[in-house]
């Protein structure tokens, strides 16, 4: 993701950390050459080019922008969704161990034991829920916070977040059969953990449910061909600016088109994706400095050139 300041008038057309350019520009600038070769051709040949208006265009170029339009506000919609999902996650964390604190508030070693090992099964099941949106990782780093008997349940399941909600549910059972919670405290932490599947859920929704491929299909088709045919129908009309209009329809058109496609894929690792790695290490920070733990708490992730993961 994106963090920065807005640059200034001049800084603007100069910025490539962060913009779409560096994705686009290969094939803006082969618009670019085909316009260059168009305006030579009807320099030399006008006879060829007896177009001499750009109605037609004008009407597919305002159809087309209004379907880039429908469909980066979709791309927009599930990149939003995904930070709110992940705004949940953050929320339902901070409640339970806000509540694992008022109700194991003793300072006695086993209710320190308690708020501790729902602490760790917490920052494993975040660990669990960031790499399975984001299965590149090269480790599973929530295993440092599981015992020998965690992991080994782990290996036998296909879903380890699923599993490490359920091994966070098994302990809050064994405890009200101890009698070291009451019925009504059981049902409040309940809440925080089924809210926690609930947005996990979410999350896999958006993972595994893509914008319709001949959706998208349709619209790069026709955006590349509009964009080919473009010079070709303007060149009679404005000569020798039909390549300075064409590189900047291209640009328009292939940069909301490759931001749609990062958009749409909210938990990826693109420039414009949500920092899900940054949260992921805030939110095990302030549970670890919740529940007073004896693990040193890392540093926060920070950006690398304005781009934060």
């Amino acid at each position: 993701m994106v963090v920065r300041e807005t640059p200034g008038f001049w800084r603007l057309f100069f910025v490539m950390q962060g913009s779409i350019l560096p994705k686009t520009l290969p094939k803006v600038v082969a618009i670019l050459v085909l316009a260059i070769v168009a305006t030579v051709l009807h320099r030399y040949y006008p006879e060829l080019f007896s177009v001499s208006s750009v109605t037609a265009f004008t009407l597919l170029g305002i159809s087309l922008s209004l379907f880039l339009g429908f469909r980066n506000h979709a791309s927009y919609e599930r990149w939003w969704e995904g930070r709110k999902i992940w705004g949940s996650l953050m929320f339902s964390s901070r409640n339970l161990h806000r509540q694992m604190n008022t109700f194991f508030c003793a300072e006695d070693e086993l209710s320190r034991a308690c708020r501790t090992r729902i602490a760790r099964l917490n920052i494993a099941f975040i660990y669990a829920v960031n790499r399975r949106l984001r299965p590149n990782q090269n480790e599973f780093e929530a295993a440092r916070f599981l015992t020998a008997e965690d992991s080994a349940l782990l290996e036998t399941r296909s879903n380890n977040a699923v599993a490490i909600l359920q091994i966070m549910g098994r302990e809050l059972g064994q405890w009200r059969q101890q009698g070291l919670i009451d019925s009504v405290s059981l049902r409040d932490i309940n809440r925080c953990v089924n809210q926690l599947s609930e947005d996990y859920c979410a999350c896999e929704r958006i993972l595994t449910t893509p914008i319709p491929f001949a959706y998208m299909l349709l619209l790069h088709r026709t955006a590349y061909a509009y964009c080919v045919l473009l010079p070709w129908g303007l060149v009679a009309s404005i000569g020798m600016a039909t390549p300075i209009v064409a590189a900047l329809v291209a640009y328009t058109f292939f940069g909301f088109d490759a931001l749609s496609e990062e958009l749409a894929s909210p938990f990826s690792r693109d420039t414009n994706s949500l920092p899900i790695d940054a949260m992921t290490r805030q939110l095990e920070i302030e549970t670890l400095q919740a529940v007073d733990s004896p693990l040193d708490a890392p540093a926060p992730l920070t950006g690398r050139g304005y781009i934060v993961n």
